[in-house]
């Protein structure tokens, strides 16, 4: 299996506590977050993983190299920024699987892979992964009819629901028709639309799931993720 990696972020809310790396290369418990990250990749059976970069790109790249935790590492940095989509159609570029899984350089999910590659080969549709929470304001929430999503909810719809994990499995080629180094956005140039078609479904995952993004849950991540 093969996954792209956003890690390409400003980390703009970070800054104040992490100002001298890219937010992906943030410490926890002494590591850097994306040796978590992908060091949980390569034990869920992830051979490969493109790494999408920008801010402060080589000190991602030269940390990593080639191959870490027995994962081959490829590389694709962005000029500009190009938000979400963009980022994912040009790491796509380098791919080489006819799917990929995309996941946030700042966010830990324990994803059960085994299930969502079974859902994924018997339709192939794009797949959002969804995660439930106990307050769905500073994401958004995904509505659904069994596994298709129907609508997404913006942010700022306080109590219990299911958001967007940030996470997605895609055909290499799903977003080809967007041009290369054009900025846009994967939830909502891509995503939204294809929901329209009824073509999008949802794996809810009950993994653990933390976004490092914010000084908050930056701080309880040194606790939670401290073991791995």
């Amino acid at each position: 299996m093969e996954a792209i990696v956003l890690a390409g972020g400003f980390g703009t809310r970070l800054r104040q506590v992490v100002a001298d790396v890219p937010k992906p290369m943030a410490p926890i418990a002494g590591r850097p977050f994306l040796e978590i990250l992908l060091g949980s990749l390569a034990k869920k059976g992830f051979s490969r993983a493109v790494l999408s970069l920008g801010f402060m790109a080589e000190k991602i790249s030269g940390h990593f190299g080639s191959r870490f935790a027995g994962l081959d590492i490829a590389y694709v940095v962005e000029d500009t920024p190009l938000g979400t989509g963009g980022a994912t159609r040009l790491a796509a570029e380098a791919c080489t699987q006819d799917h990929v899984y995309v996941f946030n350089g700042d966010t830990y999910l324990d994803l059960e892979v085994e299930l969502l590659e079974q859902q994924w080969q018997v339709r192939r549709h794009p797949i959002v992964v969804g995660r439930q929470v106990s307050d769905t304001a500073r994401y958004g929430r995904l509505v659904v009819d069994g596994d298709r999503i129907t609508s997404f909810e913006e942010k700022g719809i306080t109590g219990q629901g299911l958001i967007n994990a940030g996470c997605y499995v895609l055909s290499r080629d799903a977003l080809a028709r967007f041009p290369l180094n054009q900025a846009f956005s994967i939830e909502t140039d891509y995503l939204v639309p294809e929901v329209a078609r009824e073509m999008v479904e949802v794996f809810v995952t009950k993994g653990v799931f933390i976004d490092i993004g914010i000084p908050a849950d930056y701080a309880r991540a040194q606790t939670l993720l401290a073991d791995l």
